[in-house]
């Protein structure tokens, strides 16, 4: 979902409907208060958005460098920093703006270790740039050193699926819905996987699973539409839960993935 306060920058560069958490090219992520400095760098990373979303990408720089001198200690400020030069790399092919790209990725990280959307970006980045032994050793560090997060293995998993392993990116996600059955993105990705797989009925489970938990998800309830028209009589899910009725299904968000 598009938020106001922090860019994420993530593209899967491929036509097939995208996960992690089935989200677009550009997400925004929230950005904590943190005292006078954090509520005046709040203030320009909204304004920094803004200008992000109109493709001013100079000018929205300008925003996230003015946040960070607010509040040197925000890593969604480096964070943002680093997104956009992502962008402009991604755009025009820039190895300055690769190499500042990075650089703000890892001083996000030295201020927040388990920041997910720079963990995401920078291993993307790392993909597109052909190196994907770095991307990988980066995502699994992260999942041994937190081993009780979900995040990691969903992340890990993502790698996996995207470099042509699917099974093994399922496997990651099971241990990942194992820390937390609940989780909405890991069970659409997992959907996601199982489809590739050729398991529809099993996606669909997930799927549905995942709109339970987070309805805001006009994707996975495209492809919840999309699988039930070849599984007519799959379980679906209703407001009160899961149901085998095959009647009713959770209502649509009209918003945008996150």
């Amino acid at each position: 979902m598009l938020r106001r306060q922090s860019v994420t920058y993530f593209s899967r560069f491929c036509s097939r409907l995208r996960w992690v958490g089935l989200l677009g090219a550009t997400v925004l992520a929230a950005l904590p208060l943190c005292g006078c400095g954090g509520f005046a760098a709040r203030g320009l990373n909204a304004e920094g958005v803004r200008k992000f979303e109109q493709t001013r990408y100079q000018e929205s720089l300008g925003q996230f460098q003015q946040a960070i001198q607010n509040d040197p200690n925000s890593a969604d400020g480096y964070y943002n920093l680093g997104a956009v030069h992502h962008r402009l790399a991604t755009l025009h092919k820039s190895e300055d703006d690769y190499k500042r790209a990075e650089s703000y990725y890892n001083q996000c990280l030295d201020r927040a270790a388990d920041h997910a959307e720079c963990h995401r970006g920078l291993a993307v980045m790392l993909l597109q740039q052909g190196r994907k032994e770095e991307a990988f050793r980066l995502i699994e560090r992260w999942a041994d050193r937190r081993a009780d997060l979900a995040e990691p293995k969903i992340e890990l998993a993502r790698l996996l699926e995207e470099t042509g392993d699917p099974a093994a990116a399922k496997e990651r996600l099971i241990e990942a819905l194992a820390l937390n059955p609940d989780h909405a993105r890991a069970r659409a990705a997992l959907g996601h996987v199982q489809e590739e797989l050729g398991e529809h009925a099993q996606a669909l489970a997930n799927y549905q699973k995942s709109l339970w938990h987070d309805k805001f998800q006009p994707d996975v309830a495209a492809r919840i539409a999309s699988l039930q028209a070849t599984l007519p009589t799959a379980t679906t899910v209703t407001a009160e839960g899961p149901s085998t009725s095959g009647t009713r299904m959770v209502s649509r968000g009209t918003g945008t993935l996150r």
